[in-house]
């Protein structure tokens, strides 16, 4: 199906809404960028791209950027939180050389992918804040003010608080994980080493690593409580809530935590997986995307390669189909069983980092034999997300 001149309208200027934009935008479609800010501003805290999303940023033409504004990981060290004794590593430089482990500031990550989508012709409209989505013979959207949109193609990459997972698949409820999380970005002490620490404890866990050339450290910090907590990436908290929720950590973590002012929190809620990520229609067709289609909880660090996989797909399976209807259809058995699995290990991951007792005793002594004798084993554990590549194998099954 020929793409170009097709009017599309994509919801939401993070990640995933701005991956699928220049994507589309290169195959010749005509889109535009809905974002209810004013403005596109330095706002969020760190994260990873791993080798399966940096395929695709490679893809798109934008692998220079990620390189200028990203850190490459050299390893994953695992750390008892309480004693700070190192449980096991993961030698990335070594193990895997080939692949591109990215750390870098999400302002950074939107930056370099609204320039490549404004390059490639896509338009962006601030202060668009979507009040209601109809899907009836065409996509329809009104815009608070009473503007209304009727483009060829709707694509939701509009989050969490998605307008358009409900239009097409109805009102459903997430539950409380009983987990929180607090994130901040603080001052990095010198001659940082590119590495993931993983600080895990008994009901609670530390990830940190450099950013921005080794200038600062991102700090994720996740505690299982009872206390409900909103899901919500605006919300400040006490830093001393997260000071004593760690005070059994080691002097390392604790003086991270002192440097931190105000940190963000947000409750981890578990949501399903979509049932339906797209739907064509008599003029038109709707499709979801990241969030909107799958959040899960930040245990792998997937969400942004999960975005931007979902992106290439999405745009993939419209141009190489011949009607929306087959597009969608493709582009949904592609992507919901790996991410549904995706999904899945994430929250395996928490269970593992939060081990208590006997079984805290008896896992990290596993970790640390695996580690010494077996490093690249614990590595293939995780082949099926890292090497796979949607850039060659979009279409085909997961």
């Amino acid at each position: 199906m020929s793409l170009i001149g097709q009017s599309v309208t994509v919801i939401g200027a993070g990640v995933a809404g701005l991956a699928v934009a220049r994507a589309l935008a290169l195959r010749g479609a005509s889109v535009t960028v809905l974002e209810q800010a004013d403005a596109i501003r330095e706002v969020g805290a760190g994260l990873q791209i791993s080798p399966n999303g940096a395929a695709v940023l490679r893809a798109l033409g934008l692998q220079e950027a990620l390189d200028a504004v990203s850190i490459r990981a050299e390893a994953v060290r695992l750390v008892d939180g309480p004693t700070g004794e190192e449980v096991t590593r993961l030698d990335l430089a070594r193990l895997r050389p080939g692949q591109g482990y990215h750390f870098l500031h999400r302002a950074d990550l939107i930056t370099l992918l609204l320039r490549g989508a404004q390059e490639a012709g896509v338009t962006l409209r601030l202060l668009s804040r979507v009040q209601s989505v109809e899907l009836a013979g065409r996509p329809s959207v009104t815009l608070e003010g009473g503007e209304t949109l009727q483009p060829a193609l709707l694509i939701g990459a509009d989050g969490l608080h998605s307008k358009v997972r409900p239009a097409l698949n109805g009102a459903e409820q997430p539950f409380f994980t009983g987990q929180v999380a607090w994130r901040a970005v603080i001052p990095c002490e010198q001659d940082a080493a590119p590495v993931v620490e993983v600080h895990m404890g008994p009901g609670r866990h530390l990830v940190s690593y450099p950013l921005r050339g080794g200038t600062l450290r991102n700090i994720v910090a996740v505690e299982e409580r009872a206390k409900w907590a909103e899901e919500s990436w605006t919300l400040r908290d006490d830093s001393m809530d997260m000071r004593l929720a760690f005070a059994g950590f080691s002097p390392r973590v604790r003086g991270w935590l002192d440097q931190v002012q105000d940190p963000w929190l947000w409750g981890l809620f578990r949501h399903r997986v979509a049932a339906i990520w797209g739907r064509a229609m008599g003029q038109g067709g709707v499709a979801i995307l990241g969030d909107a289609a799958h959040p899960t909880l930040p245990f792998l660090a997937q969400g942004a390669s999960m975005g931007l996989e979902d992106a290439w797909v999405l745009a993939d399976t419209l141009a190489r189909h011949d009607t929306v209807a087959a597009a969608l259809a493709a582009y949904q058995s592609v992507r919901k069983p790996r991410t549904t699995r995706i999904v899945a290990a994430a929250s395996a991951n928490a269970r593992a980092y939060h081990l208590s007792g006997l079984p805290r005793l008896v896992g990290h002594a596993g970790l640390r034999v695996l580690g010494r004798l077996f490093p690249d084993a614990m590595l293939s554990r995780f082949d099926w997300l890292y090497d796979h590549d949607v850039t060659l194998a979009a279409g085909d099954a997961p």
